[in-house]
């Protein structure tokens, strides 16, 4: 009887490094189905509770980003990650994992550093065109580093690397969905232009406002919209949306059937987080992306420019954004031909089965 293969993924903090970790830990799942998976997230952040919900065991750190501007915080920021370390080994030792897998995030950082002083294997995945600092601290100590982006070599030994591109949350795409169904599910008609607002799993501050600026715009425009304020901007958005209500407006702090909002949205607002990219470029879905200015070494504009200057998706600068998303998201949506065409390029820069890709690397290592 084969001996049950184990593997550890480590990381989390935002969506953007949850979902792919879960796609990467079910494409693992598809390949070996007798496998056991742990995952090792931050204490108090959306993996604690996702990642069960995905039907896998989790178990917390305390530990924390770095505080890019208040740097002397950053002392009890590592303070929380060497703490954390004895821990992490006991879980780990519990475990007794064949290879460790870490994403990027908060608890990438320990889990892996103790996974390594172990003895085992390490493989990497990085979202974003510019490496993060977990990622880049592990990387000499890894034996596969998984990247969505050519040139990574600036960051990554080039014999480690291996182009697989971000894994997608797998129930995006059910090419069975009734449209139909998903037009019911928000209140809206199949016939009219639809637009889809997102700020990530945490809400973006910029897009909102320039959401509430643009509400009479969207009503004169007669465009239908989904808007997705997160739940720390949902209160205000939804009191500036009372004030100026307008019935062809959906306003939620969070949408449950992504599947639903994608499938009838014919423009996306989104962020350009790397899994939010992926999603896009997967489904070939026009964009308009507006990066956030508050993430390390401004990796956003990077993964956006990438697909504007391919003409796969528009660009707006976040200091823009208040005042040009709605004129800019409405032209568009009434523009056939530009949609047409953003949407074209933007599928040719899919990379597709990223999980299976990267499950197999892992898998390939286990044997060995």
């Amino acid at each position: 009887m084969s001996r049950i293969h184990k593997y550890l993924i480590s990381g989390g903090g935002t969506g953007g490094h949850i979902f792919p970790a879960i796609s990467i830990a079910n494409a693992l799942k598809q390949i070996d189905p007798d496998c056991e998976v742990l995952f090792i997230g931050a204490e108090g952040h959306m993996e604690m509770e996702r990642v069960p919900a995905a039907g896998y065991n989790i178990e917390g750190l305390k530990v924390e980003g770095l505080d890019r501007q208040h740097l002397l915080r950053n002392f009890k920021v590592i303070c929380n990650l060497l703490s954390s370390l004895p821990k992490a080994r006991r879980i780990i030792k519990n475990f007794k994992p064949d290879v460790a897998v870490g994403v990027g995030g908060y608890a990438s950082a320990a889990a892996l550093l103790v996974a390594k002083s172990m003895n085992i294997p390490i493989v990497l995945q990085e979202q974003n065109g510019f490496a993060g600092v977990a990622n880049k601290l592990l990387a000499k100590k890894a034996e596969k580093i998984c990247v969505a982006y050519s040139g990574m070599e600036r960051f990554f030994p080039a014999d480690k690397i291996i182009l697989t591109g971000n894994p997608i949350r797998q129930n995006l795409f059910n090419p069975e969905l009734d449209k139909n169904e998903a037009y019911a599910a928000f209140g809206f008609k199949n016939n009219i232009p639809t637009l889809l607002v997102m700020g990530g799993s945490l809400g973006a501050m910029t897009i909102n406002n320039g959401m509430i600026k643009g509400l009479k715009q969207f009503a004169q425009a007669g465009v239908q919209v989904i808007w997705q304020t997160g739940k720390r901007y949902f209160a205000d958005a939804k009191k500036a949306f009372d004030e100026n209500p307008c019935s062809n407006v959906l306003v939620t702090d969070f949408i449950s059937r992504m599947d639903y909002a994608y499938a009838i949205a014919d423009v996306v607002v989104a962020r350009a987080g790397a899994s939010t990219i992926s999603e896009l470029t997967f489904l070939g879905k026009p964009a308009i992306l507006i990066p956030s200015p508050n993430v390390a070494e401004d990796h956003q504009t990077h993964n956006a420019m990438a697909l504007a200057n391919q003409n796969a998706a528009i660009c707006l600068p976040d200091k823009e954004a208040e005042e040009k998303l709605a004129p800019l998201a409405i032209d568009l949506l009434l523009d056939d031909e530009r949609k047409s065409s953003i949407a074209e390029n933007s599928k040719k820069m899919a990379q597709n089965d990223s999980a299976l890709r990267i499950a197999n690397e892992i898998v390939k290592l286990c044997k060995n």
